[in-house]
């Protein structure tokens, strides 16, 4: 694990390096889905504090086991897979963070668990960049209107967008899709306040995220490049 964080990082680096970045405005989620407790802990020791999970319920069983341990005092938890609206509260209970958000429905029961849990929760809206069919998301054009229905909802913060584009042949023809959700945030962001503006672009995994922070992410999201293949 410590080695290939450090691979890694030496690509954020170099990736962050061409496009004129800082390496440490790009951060880290480790995707944690379907790898045990124990494979956390040992991506905290080697200096990993992000992780994310795909299912409520998965999560659900792993996080105390985690949290069991002395040494999780500064793990952090995003949801980065989709989330149904009756897993909300508990998804409000277990996470920092929502990466998925992306309809007015699940924005509300979202608001209305953080609420009766007396916390503020942190929120990307999930943009269905490509527009495909069958992908979870919110299309482009409806951004906007999700966003005024989140900025609505006192017991969340919006921080930013999230998206899993289309996979392409190679990590370059992700380039697009990436360049539009940095674009979609620029324009969102032209009517908000410097306060309330849109700081975070969660986008890019193992294959492509390179790419994602050339365009300008702020969060990648790797599981494979860290924990191995899964099943490993």
């Amino acid at each position: 694990m410590a080695s290939r964080l450090a691979a890694v990082r030496e690509r954020i680096r170099a990736a962050a390096e061409r496009s004129g970045r800082r390496s440490e405005a790009v951060r880290i989620v480790a995707v944690s889905k379907t790898f045990r407790a124990a494979q956390v802990l040992e991506g905290l020791a080697a200096g990993l504090h992000v992780f994310g999970e795909n299912r409520v319920q998965e999560a659900a069983g792993k996080i105390p086991e985690v949290v069991a341990d002395p040494r999780s005092h500064s793990v952090r938890w995003h949801l980065v897979g989709p989330l149904q609206r009756n897993k909300a509260r508990r998804a409000a209970e277990l996470f920092d963070r929502i990466e998925s958000v992306d309809r007015p429905e699940l924005a509300s029961a979202l608001d209305r668990a953080a609420e009766s849990l007396g916390k503020r929760l942190d929120v990307l809206l999930q943009v269905n960049v490509d527009e495909e069919p069958q992908k979870a998301g919110v299309a482009p054009s409806e951004a906007r209107k999700l966003l005024t229905v989140i900025d609505a909802c006192a017991s969340l913060r919006p921080l930013g967008l999230m998206a899993i584009p289309r996979p392409g042949q190679s990590a370059e023809e992700m380039r697009p899709s990436f360049a539009r959700l940095r674009t979609l945030a620029r324009e969102l962001n032209q009517e908000r306040a410097e306060p309330e503006r849109l700081q975070e672009l969660s986008m890019g995994m193992t294959a492509d995220f390179e790419i994602a922070i050339e365009e300008g992410a702020t969060w990648i999201r790797l599981g494979t490049a860290l924990f191995g293949e899964r099943g490993a």
